[in-house]
């Protein structure tokens, strides 16, 4: 058999191999046989523009049974805290502004807690002085009094303005229902007169207290449910009435305690 039909047997072939799904040889062998024809049919044709060169066998098209391998992604930038992958990937593709602690007024997460180390921010305050601190024994000014000082109270027990109290002074205290009394009783009890129903004596120098009625008054008075025709000395705990109002007698100065005792330590 001559070359030539060899050749055309070759091709002949390698057609019905392809027809018969069998795979082609390799390029260098595809090009090995094309050498072999043209050195039979004559001399070397011209130079083959590059375009239309022989180019590389393609491959087959990849079905669907044989996986495709994805490409290598890029290195994935590192993810801000409190955001997640798709803001990220917002944030640095710069299709967003806003900054990430604001994240959550777009995406409707909640904000990151921030930790403040140190304690709280001080706050100048102005305008009020500092507490000073006082150690040892304390100094205590002691000047003249700058009002009358309380010897006693009369606490109402019973009538109107029940819970009240009024001080008792030291010296004479008229008792009454107007506001100009030292002791006013102005609660409401119309029984009682308006000036000088009776009289709260302290006497400093005795330390002791005295009532005294007003008996030129119409409405009587009475100590512990009797009525007295005189000046009658008050003890703690008292009971006083007068009108329809009951009053308790809580003395402050007295045997223990008066007054002149700071002022004659002052001097």
């Amino acid at each position: 058999m001559s070359e030539e039909r060899q050749g055309a047997t070759e091709v002949t072939m390698s057609q019905q191999g392809v027809k018969s799904g069998r795979f082609l040889g390799s390029l260098k062998d595809a090009l090995a046989a094309a050498s072999r024809d043209d050195t039979q049919r004559g001399p070397a044709p011209a130079p083959v523009e590059p375009a239309t060169q022989l180019a590389p066998k393609a491959e087959a098209p990849k079905t669907a049974a044989e996986p495709v391998k994805p490409e290598a992604a890029p290195a994935a930038a590192p993810t801000p805290a409190g955001l997640s992958a798709a803001e990220a990937a917002r944030e640095v593709k710069g299709q967003t502004s806003l900054k990430p602690q604001d994240k959550h007024l777009e995406f409707g997460s909640p904000p990151t807690t921030r930790v403040v180390r140190g304690g709280p921010p001080k706050v100048e305050t102005t305008g009020s002085p500092r507490t000073q601190l006082v150690r040892g024994k304390v100094q205590v000014k002691r000047g003249e009094f700058e009002q009358d000082p309380v010897v006693g109270w009369l606490v109402i027990v019973g009538g109107a303005g029940m819970g009240s109290f009024r001080p008792i002074f030291e010296g004479n205290n008229t008792l009454g229902r107007a506001t100009t009394q030292r002791i006013p009783l102005d609660f409401g009890d119309d029984t009682i007169s308006s000036e000088e129903q009776a009289y709260i004596r302290y006497d400093s120098a005795a330390r002791s207290f005295l009532f005294v009625p007003n008996l030129a008054k119409t409405n009587v008075v009475s100590i512990n449910d009797k009525r007295p025709t005189g000046a009658v000395e008050l003890n703690q705990m008292d009971v006083i009435t007068i009108g329809r109002t009951q009053l308790v007698f809580v003395p402050f100065c007295g045997a223990e305690f008066d007054w002149a005792e700071l002022t004659d330590a002052k001097d």
